[in-house]
């Protein structure tokens, strides 16, 4: 399995597949089967034909097994390692991240049945899927006959070894429904003291009740980002009634996102500007050598440096910028109780400043959107934009406001004032 997608990714993968004609898989080196249910075998057509057949070692029976990689710990073990490219996990990064880490493999010893025992007769496996652990949903094509592949000679000699035959089934990202990302954004800005936080139900609201699941969030200090959002209904309406704001009911349901990203916009000045990022994760499970990829638009040439992340340009890629941790920093981790029993769960989070010139764009303008982003992806999947962005003025203080670590909020597009104007927001076009 390669992964050509600059952008994408996979966690503790999982692929599947629609066996054709009963076969089933007798061993497998460099990753495992998930199930293994021999009663298929012993009950079913195989039983009938391997009457004597011992299937106590048999790996999976299932018409359709689930396979996964093996861990780290594997790698040279013997009877189910020493293949190359294994036993990551189920991590398949970036090749921009790592190229070797970009390609898993694994073996399978299948057997046949009548009519099918000649070995010229093989047909390869329907209806493969693979998904990860918080990771964009792929769907795959039928597999495609192709030259055979070359691989290093089994026995260690510097000669080739020559498949007998290859199909390529080719899995592609698809775009998020609305509602049914996994990651969304929020922003905050210097010179207004409202926070705009992730959308209503941009993860979803299957499990809310007696909540509005349509509609913008309500605004919020900056530091409530900072908690769980079962912990930001006091501030809300606290923040309502000192804005004047009008406190709805029902009020909004939460993003239900179990990660977020905000971006704020820091400082705006003659000849540059500058924005920081902060990465939440509030699942319990932690994310390793995670990256996040900003579509910059304007602001993308005036790119200078981000100083708590690695950071690369990527023009070919729509004017993004690809960030990820520094060696040895690279690991977002999970969700943690606080100090005290009554206190809210802390999130793990990264934070950094990033700096832009302004040399390298003429009329530039951050308050009117050029200072966010147009799209925001973390570890392969977008993540949901706001709606609107802060806007200078409209009655709100317009000095810095400190927000000690805030989510890596995802920006909007340049837009024109929406009937919430007086909130202080921008429709993104």
């Amino acid at each position: 399995m390669d992964n050509n997608n600059p952008l994408g990714r996979l966690d503790h993968w999982n692929l599947t597949w629609e066996w054709q004609h009963d076969e089933f898989i007798y061993s497998m080196r460099g990753a495992y089967t998930r199930t293994r249910n021999l009663a298929q075998c012993i009950y079913g057509p195989v039983g009938k034909y391997y009457q004597d057949f011992d299937f106590s070692t048999v790996s999976s029976c299932d018409k359709h097994p689930i396979i996964s990689d093996l861990p780290p710990e594997k790698k040279d073990d013997p009877k189910i390692g020493k293949l190359p490219y294994c036993c990551k996990n189920g991590t398949l990064l970036p090749p921009i991240m790592d190229e070797e880490r970009a390609r898993a493999i694994f073996q399978m010893q299948v057997y046949k049945l009548p009519p099918n025992l000649n070995r010229t007769a093989f047909e390869p496996p329907l209806k493969w899927k693979i998904k990860g652990i918080l990771n964009s949903q792929y769907l795959c094509g039928p597999p495609v006959r192709i030259e055979p592949t070359n691989f290093p000679d089994p026995n260690g000699l510097q000669s080739t070894f020559t498949a007998y035959a290859t199909w390529s089934v080719a899995c592609n990202i698809t775009r998020p429904k609305a509602k049914q990302t996994r990651c969304c954004v929020s922003f905050s800005a210097y010179y207004n003291d409202s926070a705009i936080p992730c959308n209503t139900c941009a993860c979803g609201c299957q499990d809310n009740t007696g909540c509005r699941e349509t509609g913008d969030p309500m605004l919020l200090p900056p530091d409530a980002l900072l908690v769980p959002f079962e912990n930001r209904t006091r501030k809300a309406i606290a923040w309502a009634r000192l804005k004047h704001r009008r406190v709805p009911y029902p009020r909004p349901c939460p993003d239900n996102c179990p990660v977020s990203i905000n971006w704020h916009v820091n400082s705006d000045y003659a000849s540059g500007w500058t924005a920081r990022i902060t990465l939440f994760n509030w699942e319990q499970i932690p994310f390793q050598d995670w990256f996040a990829a900003i579509q910059m638009g304007r602001a993308y040439p005036g790119y200078e440096n981000v100083y708590s992340f690695n950071g690369t340009k990527l023009p070919r890629l729509n004017k993004t910028i690809f960030f990820q941790g520094l060696e040895g920093l690279n690991y977002l981790v999970g969700e943690t109780n606080g100090s005290r029993p009554w206190d809210p769960r802390i999130p793990g989070k990264q934070q950094s400043v990033i700096s832009f010139t302004k040399k390298q764009t003429p009329g530039i303008n951050i308050p009117r959107g050029d200072g966010f982003p147009k799209k925001v992806i973390f570890n392969g999947e977008e993540c949901a934009l706001p709606r609107h962005i802060p806007m200078k003025g409209a009655g709100h203080r317009s000095h810095q406001v400190s927000l000690f670590t805030v989510c890596v909020a995802v920006a909007v597009v340049l837009g024109v004032m929406g009937e919430h104007g007086s909130y202080g927001l921008l429709d993104r076009w």
